[in-house]
């Protein structure tokens, strides 16, 4: 590994090296991200972070609490990361109170201040060049005069740059303070804070018309105000009290220290975007981050203000471009806060707790909701915001609570609160309340009055504050409530349906495979085997606009959310009309609001709109327009129509008053094309945004266009408030007679809207997004094959890569499709296209798996025919005829054409060499049999490849090597949101453990094995009960951001050091970011899968809509890594699609070091592309767990083995072709590739691809030759390791005693992973290394346990204890001298026996959210847990003696749970879909033998010994009481009972039963 030296000046202790002129390709002279070049843009840009405070609630200051901060910081570092630089952080900050004897001190005469509170101060960064400087500190000083106020002076911050890294000096600020005098007699300290909050934004604004190049990057106000100071920078955490002498002045005193640690994705210095800002710090990401910047811009004209009156203007734009979704949120939170809103009211309105289907919530409280919903949509997605105004210090957790919060309070009146616990040590006796943030609640502590305000009295004392529910009762509009509309309705021009259908694009396979499924069986289509269709700008037929558009989801930075098991979270509520004046509470509530319970209208509730303003005592006026134009006018009438449609909407509104705009094509005839209903849609709320109107009305969209899911998630990103799809609802009522359904037109309808909502609630989930308010004008898109003008015209704001059709061809497409319609020929006038999207058809889209391609390469390898391979390669490579992947649009330079010499075949590496490059896909034991999963390892093993196990766990008997020397072991064990079969054993034998963060066919998505493929087999490797359908979840639970992800690929680590750790990403704008902030992770690999990889089973619109080809992704990922300066610390490799050598070449080209097959070696093993995998009917033995079909499987790895010879040896040819010797040689070098000359296509002329061919110039290697740096080398598990030799060896028994703090991550997995090595999952009889500790356990503890070992520990514990129990045994417990009362205090943090398979586990004192998840085995007793309790449980047994929260047992398909119900209300939390709840019966005998013996009975014995065990391991009070009045106690408790397991354990009984019966006959 390289080293950096600093050279310092002896003297100054400066950093000199800033004057050594760098080649690094991503270090730039300033602060600040690199401009925007190839496909990397800063906009994609994100972070996480540990954020922490610390206050006396009494509000007595001391510079105890300064230091008390510093040291959050120094133990959170492990919560950030480095780059490139080890001294480069990515920022750290402190804000605390003004302390104002310090500042007396230090200004000495220089500066008299008034008493406290009179004054401000303000914290500048400046820019080092003094000309620039001076011209920014008068335009500062002038605008404090303008304002009414004074300067007192400037002092400059004296700081010590000596450790910061090479990196950062050239990008140091010079950092000044300046003091203004509160002037204005009238003004209080509110009102002056107001006024700093002005001179603050006017100064900004100024500087940044002014253009001052050299102030670009260095210029930032991090504070201004009279309450509060900010000290901040691009620090390493341990680095914020030695570069501020400030912070280290025993007169430096607060009440309040508020602290944040980031993570960014990436490596480049912005002093700005660390944290806190001016009010918060933030953990998380604001997923709808582009849509409420849009509101908030969209608001400008209608807002008011009586505190700021004209100075209002000022602030604007309030959010300024290229900021992160932290400080826009801080941006928007000031506003409310500055124009009246109490800061918890405001941080209410933007993180509102889930209100909408929230049963257990009183009026008053979801009244104040539901009224302020309407005011502020809710900045939705993972937050742990903590928040400060300087009077009042606080935190809240967003509503689905992922984000991990801990806090203690002291008998001295100390409140800690962190993102973990042990940073802040305090003696144990001191601490009288140990809790967390729970979803959706609030922390809050008044300094000024000097007390904790609890979550409810907080909403309690807001929701009364005013008659809410008096308001909405006046206000409120339910749209289901409107009387139905009487007369003639509005309808179309005497078109019958299939004339219609046909020119709005209906194809057979819309009515078959989307549209049956929906009205049948109120539920999406499901399909298989991912997508080989050309994208839309590729193929000759005319495509709906909304296919250019891409969903995006959420992988690493960010966690997708479960719509279906966590739909509580969820919400589809969506108001109508305009959005009431945000700084005037009480003044709206006379408005009238529409609201409607979900998007999707049906004919009557659109006639119900139109025609809403005849209802008296209404202010609602709605207005349709036309959005068809004239045939006559070709594609220049639809540029025309647009325009005149966008000016009409601006007259109805701004001239006419309306506030309902209806989008309407009713009037599309034979003479009447309609535009596509998604541009019209996006023209129109672009264009009243950019004047002003947007929120002064609603957006209504009455189409014959939209049907499928993706197509309402287009309308609704673009601004769409609802949709009725008149012509879906036709066909449906056709469809419903056509498949003698027997069902009303009513519940036909019913079907499909539900399935509708359900599929959008999909979609939202998979960006985390939870709420359709915030989704709708989100934008969460990115567009494909769309030029950029086009985009910036109707869709500003939307990522577009490679350029592609404008205007003109989307009009060309739309009149095809009329044409098509109303022109037909006649053999064709009766029938609906056939489509082909989702199957080969005839006449249909063309596909690149078809009868000749899957033919030629079956005939290939089964004959070992050279030619017959490159007669294959031929039909994929050569896309002359029919388009079908970007790649095939690339030219690969030959060495004439870039100067090079061709070269001799034999000169090339060998095709031995090539393929150890090569890996097959991750397809699980499940979803294909037996008998291929193991012919394709037996294959890679064999060539020096690698196989992957997929999700489903791999068979011990497969470790070891066969009797011939073949290996059955797959080399890379995948582990995935479900992690079924995730032992120790099972991660110790690996060559690379596999993070599947995304799935190319369904990104953002888990999935699902439906029980029919669940057999004896499949349960035994997956730790579950055959018959048992399982779940896996989207992948949330302990990789829902950058520094979790860090985490999980650390305990990874930890169970097998040998093993290299990937992390799998999907193609999509900005993976490229993402991909940096997983090398920073620790990442060794990385695989960019692009959207057309495989699957078993997935929604048909994922398949389609999400992700992009990895051809952008990969090229991404490269020019950011390589910009980073990170691309040599990591392995790349591309997956989804590949299918030749040629593919191979492009993708090295384009920056990947290794490559991933699926589908093709799949076929080679005699996979005939039936699509059909989902149904268990695979009729070559290869996509079923059928016995019988199994049979006639008759591949061999012979077959997949010539298939990968083939490819190599084809790229040799095209290396030696090109001049090259190996693989190596090309990676990254892009100029090697151009565009194909002439392209003859009506649309893909268009693409331009110089973004993905742009070279990071850079004198690096760009190719991974380096290793990455795991920090596991001096850890806590080494000592234990040595410590337990004797029981490793020798199974002898040995007891350890050791003291651990938040800083020793995942003890016990590294010990764990030794263990399972020797001993495999069998491990060694309970108590052989018992190990007693002492203290606070960093994250992860006891992770990966293996049987033989048990973990005593006094104290407590954060996130993700027992992860992957594999045997072990946990016991944690309070000190006996702790001032606490256990049964009332948290003692393990979040997302507790995630995946444990087997073990026993005992807390004493209560857990916080998703307890359980994914237990596969494990027995636990733990006296409390938050929400999710027991979410996607599949085995084991869980006791809860207290309270639980919400969503219990949700998705839980086995194991049992027992809950002591005291109150009675436990079925009120609990997600009863699933589950039976039944009464603990039974006598207390030993008739049980163990644990999990027979768990359809024996329940007092079970829940008796389990106790008996807690109160011998932790010493529980708790359990100790309900034993000694068990009678009393036995009736209180419930047992949670899953159907399908105990349908599943009656089958298994009397299988059984007839077997004895049929032996003993």
């Amino acid at each position: 590994m390289r080293k950096h030296k600093a050279k310092l000046d002896s003297k100054s202790g400066r950093d000199l090296s800033r004057q050594v002129p760098s080649a690094r390709p991503g270090l730039p002279k300033r602060p600040g991200f690199p401009e925007r070049q190839g496909l990397y843009d800063p906009a994609n840009e994100h972070d996480a972070c540990g954020i922490g405070f610390v206050a006396h609630i009494k509000n007595v200051k001391s510079h105890d609490i300064i230091r008390d901060g510093l040291t959050i910081l120094e133990n959170l570092e492990h919560r950030g990361a480095v780059g490139a630089d080890p001294k480069a952080g990515d920022g750290v900050g402190m804000l605390i109170q003004i302390p104002d004897a310090f500042f007396r001190k230090v200004l000495g005469d220089t500066v008299t201040l008034p008493q406290e509170g009179a004054y401000g101060v303000g914290m500048i960064f400046l820019p080092p060049e003094a000309e620039p400087r001076a011209q920014i500190e008068k335009m500062i000083e002038a605008t404090v005069a303008a304002e009414g106020h004074r300067v007192l002076g400037w002092r400059d911050v004296p700081v010590d740059n000596g450790d910061l890294g090479y990196s950062i000096v050239p990008t140091e600020p010079v950092i000044r303070q300046i003091f203004v005098a509160n002037d204005k007699k009238d003004r209080d300290q509110n009102g002056f804070e107001r006024d700093l909050f002005i001179i603050r934004r006017t100064v900004e604004l100024a500087v940044s018309a002014a253009n001052i190049d050299a102030a670009r990057g260095f210029f930032y106000i991090p504070s201004f105000s009279s309450f509060t100071v900010l000290y901040k920078g691009l620090l390493l955490s341990s680095q914020l009290g030695p570069f501020y002498h400030d912070l280290r002045d025993p007169d430096t005193v607060s009440a309040m220290a508020l602290v944040h640690q980031r993570f960014s994705t990436n490596t480049f210095p912005t002093w700005s975007l660390s944290q806190p800002f001016r009010m918060i710090c933030h953990n998380g990401e604001i997923n709808t981050v582009r849509g409420n910047v849009n509101w908030m811009a969209a608001r400008h004209a209608a807002l008011e203000s009586d505190l700021f009156g004209d100075d209002l203007e000022k602030l604007w734009p309030l959010i300024e471009d290229g900021q992160s979704d932290s400080a826009s949120f801080d941006n928007a939170l000031e506003l409310l806060v500055m124009g009246g809103y109490s800061l918890p009211h405001a941080m209410m309105m933007l993180i509102p707790e889930a209100w909408a289907g929230n049963p257990l919530m009183d009026n008053k409280r979801r009244a104040f909701y539901e009224y302020n919903a309407a005011l502020m949509e809710p900045w939705d997605g993972p937050a742990a915001v903590a928040f400060t105004n300087g009077r009042q210090i606080g935190a809240t957790l967003d509503r689905n609570g992922l984000r991990p919060a801990r806090y203690y309070v002291t008998s001295d009146d100390r409140v800690m609160m962190a993102s973990e616990m042990g940073v802040l040590p305090v003696a144990e006796e001191k601490i009288i309340e140990k809790w967390r943030l729970q979803p959706g609640k609030m922390l809050l502590i008044d300094l000024e009055e000097g007390r904790i305000i609890s979550d409810d009295e907080i909403k309690a004392t807001l929701s009364s504050a005013h008659p809410y529910e008096e308001w909405l009762a006046r206000a409120q509009i339910k749209l289901e409530d409107l009387p139905a509309p009487e007369g003639q309705a509005h309808v179309s021009a005497n078109l019958t349906v299939l004339d219609q259908q046909k020119a709005f694009g209906y194809t057979q396979e819309d009515l078959k495979f989307l549209l049956a499924p929906m009205v049948a069986n109120g539920e999406e289509g499901t399909g298989s085997m991912g997508t080989d269709t050309p994208i839309s700008a590729l193929s000759e037929k005319s495509k709906p606009l909304y296919t250019y558009f891409k969903q995006n989801f959420a992988q690493v930075t960010n966690p997708p959310i479960d719509p279906i098991r966590e739909e509580l979270v969820m919400s589809l509520v969506s108001f109508i009309g305009p959005r009431p004046n945000l700084l005037d509470l009480e003044g709206t509530s006379g408005l009238k609001r529409l609201e409607v319970a979900q998007p999707i209208l049906s004919n009557d509730d659109l006639e119900k709109i139109r025609r809403i303003s005849d209802i008296e005592d209404n202010d609602f006026h709605a207005i349709t327009l036309d959005i068809t134009w004239d045939v006559a006018d070709g594609v220049a009438g639809l540029t025309a129509r647009l325009d005149e449609l966008c000016n009409q909407a601006e007259h109805a509104v701004a001239r006419r008053h309306e506030n309902i705009i209806i989008l309407s094509d009713r009037n599309i005839s034979a003479e009447r094309i309609a535009i596509p209903a998604l541009l019209a849609t996006a023209a129109v709320h672009h264009h009243l945004i950019r004047v002003g109107l947007r929120t002064q009305a609603g957006l209504v969209i009455e189409t014959g266009e939209a049907r499928e899911v993706h197509h309402f998630c287009c309308l609704a990103g673009y601004g769409a408030e609802a949709i009725n799809p008149y012509l879906a609802f036709d066909t449906v009522d056709a469809l419903r007679d056509r498949l003698r359904l027997d069902l009303s037109r009513e519940e036909a309808h019913a079907h499909y809207i539900k399935a509708t909502g359900k599929g959008i609630r999909k979609v939202m989930s998979k960006m985390g997004i939870s709420t359709y308010q915030s989704y709708c004008g989100a934008q969460i898109f990115d567009a494909v094959g769309l030029a950029q003008n086009f985009v910036d015209s109707y869709f500003s704001g939307t990522a577009t890569t490679i350029e592609g059709i404008g205007l003109n061809e989307v009009g060309e497409e739309t009149i095809k499709r009329h044409m098509a319609a109303f022109g037909a020929p006649a053999g064709l006038a009766n029938a609906l296209d056939v489509g082909g999207e989702y199957a080969v058809r005839v006449r249909g889209e063309d596909h690149v798996w078809n009868a000749e391609t899957v033919g030629s390469l079956q005939h290939a390898v089964r004959g070992d025919s050279r030619d017959q391979y490159r007669e294959y390669a031929r039909l994929i490579n050569a896309q002359d005829e029919n388009l079908l992947t970007l790649r095939g649009l690339f030219k690969i330079r030959q060495a004439d054409e870039s100067g090079r010499q061709p070269i001799a075949l034999d000169e090339v590496e060998p095709v031995t060499e090539i393929v150890r490059r090569f890996a097959t896909g991750a397809m699980s034991l499940g979803s294909i049999s037996p008998e291929a999963h193991e012919t394709l390892a037996i294959a890679m093993n064999r060539i020096g490849g690698k196989s992957n196990t997929g999700e489903g766990g791999e068979e011990s008997a497969r470790f070891t090597p066969m009797e011939n020397g073949d290996s059955r072991r797959s080399a890379i064990k995948q582990v995935a949101s479900g992690r079924f079969g995730v032992t120790t054993e099972y991660l110790a034998n690996s060559d690379m453990i596999q993070i599947k963060m995304a799935q190319g066919a369904k990104p953002g998505e888990g999935g699902q094995l439906p029980g029919h493929k669940v057999d004896r087999r499949i349960a035994s490797v997956r730790h579950s009960t055959p018959g048992v359908g399982l779940i896996s979840p989207p992948p949330h639970h302990d990789i829902y951001s950058i520094e979790d992800l860090a985490q999980l690929i650390y305990d990874l680590k930890n169970t097998n050091p040998e093993a290299d750790i990937s992390v799998k990403l999907v193609s999509e704008v900005g993976v490229g970011t993402v991909a940096a902030g997983v090398s920073k992770a620790r990442a060794d690999h990385v695989t960019i899968s692009g959207f057309e990889g495989g699957t078993g089973a997935s929604p048909l619109t994922s398949i389609k809509h999400a992700g992009s080809p990895w051809e952008i992704g990969l090229a991404e990922t490269h020019q950011t890594l390589v910009l980073n300066d990170l691309r040599t610390r990591i392995a790349v490799q591309v997956d989804g699609g590949l299918r030749t050598g040629r593919d191979v070449i492009v993708g090295a080209l384009l920056g990947a070091d290794e490559f991933g097959f699926s589908t093709a070696p799949l076929i080679a093993a005699g996979c005939v592309m039936m699509r059909k995998c989902h149904l268990n009917t695979c009729p070559v033995g290869i996509a079923t767990q059928n016995a019988e079909l199994r049979k006639r499987f008759t591949g061999t790895p012979e077959h997949v083995i010539n298939y990968f010879f083939f490819v190599a040896e084809e790229v040799r040819e095209l290396l030696a072709a090109m001049g090259f010797t190996s693989l190596d040689q090309i990676i990254g070098q892009t100029d090697l590739l151009d565009t194909r000359e002439a392209i003859d296509h009506w649309k893909a002329q268009g693409l331009d691809f110089t973004r993905l061919f742009t070279k990071i110039e850079t004198d690096r290697p760009v190719h991974n030759c380096e290793d990455q740096k795991h920090p596991i080398d001096d850890i806590l598990d080494r000592k234990l390791i040595a410590e337990a030799m004797p029981a490793l060896e020798n199974k002898t028994t040995v007891k350890i005693d050791t003291p651990i703090t938040n800083i020793d991550r995942s003890a016990g997995t590294m010990l764990s992973g030794a263990l399972a090595k020797r001993h495999g999952h069998a491990g060694l009889p309970e108590d052989t290394i018992s190990v007693k500790l002492t203290g606070t356990a960093g994250q992860s503890f006891g992770a990966f346990l293996a049987r033989g070992i048990s973990f005593e520990l006094e104290g407590e514990a954060n996130d993700y204890v027992g992860k992957g129990l594999s045997g072990g045994r946990l016991a944690i417990y309070p000190p006996a001298h702790s001032g606490i009362v256990p049964e009332k205090s948290i003692i393990v943090g979040n997302t507790v026996l995630y995946g444990a398979i087997d073990g026993e586990c005992y807390f004493r004192g209560v857990a916080g959210e998703r307890f359980a998840v994914r237990n596969s085995g494990a027995v636990a007793v733990v006296e409390g847990a938050g929400d999710h309790c027991c979410e996607y449980m599949t085995g084991g047994v869980v006791v809860v003696l207290g309270p639980t929260g919400r969503n219990f047992a949700a998705g839980m398909s086995g194991g049992i749970a027992y809950v002591l119900d005291s109150e009675g209300d436990f079925e009120s939390r609990c997600n009863m879909a699933m589950v039976d709840l039944e009464e603990v019966t039974g006598s207390l005998g030993n008739t049980l033998g163990h644990i999990k013996e027979n768990m359809t009975g024996h329940d007092a014995e079970r829940l008796h010994r389990l106790l008996e065990n807690h109160a011998r391991y932790t010493n529980s009070q708790r359990a100790k009481d309900i034993l000694a009045d068990w009678e009393n106690y036995q009736s209180k408790f419930r047992k949670v009972m899953p159907t399908e397991f105990r349908r599943a354990l009656n089958e298994l009984a009397s299988e059984q039963a007839q077997e004895q019966a049929t032996a003993g006959e």
